[in-house]
């Protein structure tokens, strides 16, 4: 497969993690959480669109479905686990653990719900079309467009919102935007919102692009959602889709060289190599 094939193989596998990244990005930052259920949101997500899909209802009139109880879950989670550990000032290592725990929870619920087969959407097949060599799949080229649009729209709710800016200040420092008046919890509840979203949009692109949903798709993305995080600066959304566009490419180009099995190796890699010579990332760490 010749390189700009697979450069755009690349940008849209990198969208679709620019997309979960940014979730999982804003929750390092604001809510200090590594949260590793964040891949598992995603299947949950890609699950919850492929149902509504399956009614017989349009695939994008189903993501925002997906997105809606995606967020709900989160929410969930919040109310029930996470909130309940920063009241009682937990530390990382053990907001770590519950949320390798939640991710083996959600992941074992949809087996259980769904089984293990994989799940296809309710699509008509449509061939690529090929343009200056370059084949160009129109599931592919929808996922990077619908993705350019979300991270618009993004930029716009961060620099131009009240909910945006109170976000900046809390990642900037909790207990001073506390003291400045901002109200904490309503920054947490729209950061789930936000993440929710953004997760479950990755998750039933993902399945798009793949050709069907599977129980372990979004465990199998979290080590490329951690390693754009980590490369874009944490706390950084704007990093994290830079990251996630490298990790995506990178991962794509390796292919000819090291096979499609080991292309999640190239993610481990390059997080790595950031760490050892550059933990702070590549841009500065903050919303």
């Amino acid at each position: 497969m010749d390189t700009p094939q697979l450069l755009f193989n690349g940008l849209a596998v990198g969208s679709i993690i620019a997309l979960a990244a940014v979730g999982l990005t804003l929750t390092c930052g604001i809510l200090r959480l590594s949260n590793f259920a964040h891949g598992d949101f995603m299947t949950l997500g890609a699950y919850i669109t492929w149902l509504v899909n399956a009614q017989g209802i349009n695939l994008w009139l189903a993501m925002p479905v997906g997105a809606a109880v995606t967020a709900i879950a989160m929410l969930i989670a919040e109310r029930l686990l996470w909130k309940p550990m920063r009241d009682r000032r937990a530390d990382s290592t053990t907001l770590i653990i519950i949320s390798i725990g939640l991710a083996l929870f959600l992941r074992n619920g949809i087996l259980m719900i769904w089984g293990g087969s994989n799940q296809r959407y309710d699509l008509p097949v449509m061939t690529a079309t090929e343009i200056f060599g370059i084949k160009v799949a129109f599931d592919r080229l929808l996922v990077i467009g619908l993705a350019i649009i979300v991270i618009i729209a993004l930029h716009f709710l961060l620099q131009k919102t009240k909910i945006g800016k109170a976000m900046r200040a809390v990642a900037d420092s909790n207990d001073l935007a506390r003291v400045t008046g901002i109200n904490v919890e309503w920054v947490v509840f729209w950061t789930w919102i936000i993440t929710g979203v953004l997760t479950a949009l990755a998750g039933g692109m993902f399945g798009l692009i793949t050709g069907g949903v599977r129980p372990n798709m979004g465990w199998f993305l979290i080590l490329p959602m951690f390693a754009a995080v980590i490369l874009g600066g944490i706390g950084n959304p704007y990093g994290a889709i830079a990251g996630a566009l490298i990790i995506g490419v990178a991962q794509e180009i390796s292919v000819p060289l090291i096979g499609s099995d080991y292309k999640l190796a190239v993610a481990l890699l390059i997080m790595i190599l950031l760490l050892l010579f550059r933990p702070q990332g590549l841009f500065k760490g903050t919303v």
